[in-house]
């Protein structure tokens, strides 16, 4: 059996994964904010949590996996200020924060489906489990961490001797405004535990022993990981930006309540990039998985393009590199079409093969070199066809490429479509390259893809 090994962010290296109780994994992952649509910058950390799952499941763990549903106290500035984004969203479309969290967490698992990511064992919402949060700062305000302003419950930071070692934060080197405004905190890096409302305007708010109020955004996420994992689980995943902040809240807020080790592991992906930028709500210029659709992309392609980078890289996103993917998935759909009418009889390479792919997604999730492998397999002859195919379906727990669904189907090219295709040769033929690209464009448009090939141009329907 090949060691999994896992990048730590808190230790900054790889490490061989050993769970807290043998053959199980409580996993924790970062989950939405219900207040719009989930963008594909959001999808990529949810595919990496779920190949991190899948992978863990190919080891043979049993796996329990909580995903929280951020409902309410996440306000627009990411630290303690501004409007809470699902009441804000409310104002805006004329709704009720209910509906509005309901509305756009029932798209994210759409979407979450589309791509073949599975779902938690348990999706815990904020809302629903005040109860668990407010025991917690009760528990912390017990052992004296905690501190009121006129706006809410404060957690000291400095109280805790290891604030900011997962983000190898310089606390005392941190600019007053530089990451928080000061305001009637005592420290910089101190964060709402609870906030209170003021004036009625709030649609979701409820009692507390400190006043009326809702929950800052950090102390969900330890309450409910707490309740279904337990106080000290295996791992724990987000994105890049819940390094600084988010996640190191966590921790102390975690272990300062309970006197333990939150979590053993770590794991953090990277940002889908576009336009060299971090793709977010705020900047505008994003793509969900409904425009790439309604652009002629299928979700799984862009599972795939996913696929390509490791999750502790930058992800660059561009049309074309998505259209590589596309090509590349298209591929693959033929050449397992392809394998399952073949009859000649090959060698069994299965433990060869199966050998690679495992140190790779073995060696801390590397897809880039698992995808390699699976090419490299596909294109040896010598390989019997059905073991092949075998192989490659076990591949796919791992994958979630829909490679049992890969089969041929005959379909009739529109004389439209022809024609168009036709007119395309000829201006590639004079060389008029962008002109040959602007009709590819336009035949994309009407549901088909052209790839040009030596003998000429192959049409298949999207």
């Amino acid at each position: 059996m090949i060691e999994l090994k896992l990048f730590n962010t808190l230790s900054r290296k790889k490490e061989v994964f050993k769970p807290i109780q043998k053959g199980k994994v409580g996993m924790y992952s970062c989950g939405p904010t219900v207040y719009w649509y989930q963008h594909i910058g959001n999808l990529r950390s949810y595919i990496f949590s779920d190949l991190l799952k899948k992978i863990l499941q190919f080891n043979g763990y049993k796996v329990k996996h909580v995903v929280n549903v951020t409902d309410v106290g996440h306000l627009t500035s990411d630290e303690d200020l501004g409007e809470d984004k699902v009441e804000a969203a409310a104002k805006k479309e004329g709704k009720t924060a209910k509906q509005i969290a309901k509305f756009y967490f029932d798209v994210f698992l759409k979407d979450l489906k589309k791509v073949n990511v599975l779902m938690p064992d348990v999706w815990p919402r904020a809302s629903e489990h005040i109860k668990e949060q407010i025991e917690l700062i009760k528990k912390l305000e017990k052992k004296g961490f905690i501190y009121k302003t006129s706006d809410g419950i404060y957690f000291n930071s400095k109280k805790f001797r290891r604030y900011g070692e997962l983000a190898r934060l310089q606390v005392e080197g941190l600019k007053k405004g530089k990451r928080v405004s000061f305001g009637e905190k005592k420290n910089k890096t101190d964060f709402a535990l609870w906030k209170f409302s003021f004036g009625g305007k709030r649609q979701q708010e409820w009692k507390s022993p400190w006043g009326v109020g809702f929950p800052g955004w950090h102390i969900e996420c330890s309450a409910m990981g707490m309740k279904y994992l337990g106080e000290h689980f295996d791992i724990h995943t987000g994105g890049e930006e819940h390094i600084p902040v988010h996640h190191t809240n966590e921790i102390a807020q975690s272990e300062c309540a309970t006197g333990k080790k939150f979590v053993n592991y770590w794991l953090h992906g990277r940002w889908l990039l576009f336009s060299g930028e971090k793709m977010s709500k705020s900047k505008g210029g994003i793509f969900t998985l409904f425009e790439l659709e309604r652009r002629g992309y299928s979700p799984l392609e862009f599972r795939y393009l996913c696929l390509l980078t490791h999750y502790r890289k930058q992800l660059n996103f561009t049309l074309e590199n998505l259209d590589a993917a596309q090509n590349a998935y298209k591929k693959m759909k033929r050449k397992v079409s392809e394998l399952r009418k073949e009859e000649h009889k090959g060698n069994d390479f299965s433990e060869k093969y199966g050998e690679k792919f495992e140190e790779a997604i073995n060696d801390d999730l590397n897809l880039p070199k698992a995808i390699q492998v699976v090419w490299t397999m596909l294109d040896d002859f010598d390989f019997s066809p059905k073991k092949k195919l075998k192989l490659l379906e076990k591949f796919d727990e791992v994958l979630g490429l829909d490679v049992e669904k890969m089969i041929e189907k005959k379909f009739k090219i529109p004389e439209e479509i022809k024609e168009l295709v036709e007119e395309r040769e000829k201006l590639r033929k004079a060389k008029l390259w962008v002109e040959a690209d602007l009709l590819r464009e336009r035949i994309k448009e009407k549901g088909f893809l052209v790839e040009d090939k030596e003998d000429g141009a192959r049409v298949e329907k999207i």
